[in-house]
């Protein structure tokens, strides 16, 4: 008896590796194609974008918005470029994105939920955060 359990262990066990096999793969396959997505972000994120569109003062001192011609929203900060000087005027900023950690995002989310819901829907949602690093103006005024 042990003997043929013996021979269908020899049998066995390739049968079992060749048809798994495929599964162990396609999963290797995913995580590699997940850390190309990762890897692409990061990549995206530390380019500049540029964004034209009405220079707005923000919540905060110091922070300002603007929302692109592409309807997204951005937080702009700056300490080399005067923001303050063009509230209200049509330009064009270029900067690096910024990423809030982790923690500062649950603060403001926490924050967000103490204000309450229609504050929240009154504003829209800010798309990134933008460090800027040049304006330029196009019109001294916002026409829409």
């Amino acid at each position: 008896m042990s003997q043929k359990i013996v021979k269908l262990s020899y049998w066995l066990v390739p049968i079992l590796l060749v048809c798994f096999s495929p599964v162990i793969l396609r999963a290797q396959e995913k995580a590699t194609e997940e850390k190309q997505e990762t890897k692409a972000e990061k990549k995206a994120s530390h380019s500049p974008k540029t964004v034209t569109g009405c220079l707005q003062k923000g919540d905060e001192p110091d922070e300002f918005t603007i929302t692109g011609e592409d309807g997204k929203t951005w937080g702009l900060r700056s300490s080399d470029v005067k923001l303050a000087d063009h509230v209200g005027h049509k330009v064009t900023v270029t900067g690096s994105p910024v990423r809030e950690s982790k923690a500062a995002a649950k603060k403001e989310k926490a924050e967000g939920k103490k204000e309450g819901t229609m504050e929240k829907a009154a504003q829209k949602q800010e798309y990134g955060d933008l460090r800027v690093s040049s304006l330029k103006m196009v019109s001294d005024t916002c026409s829409q």
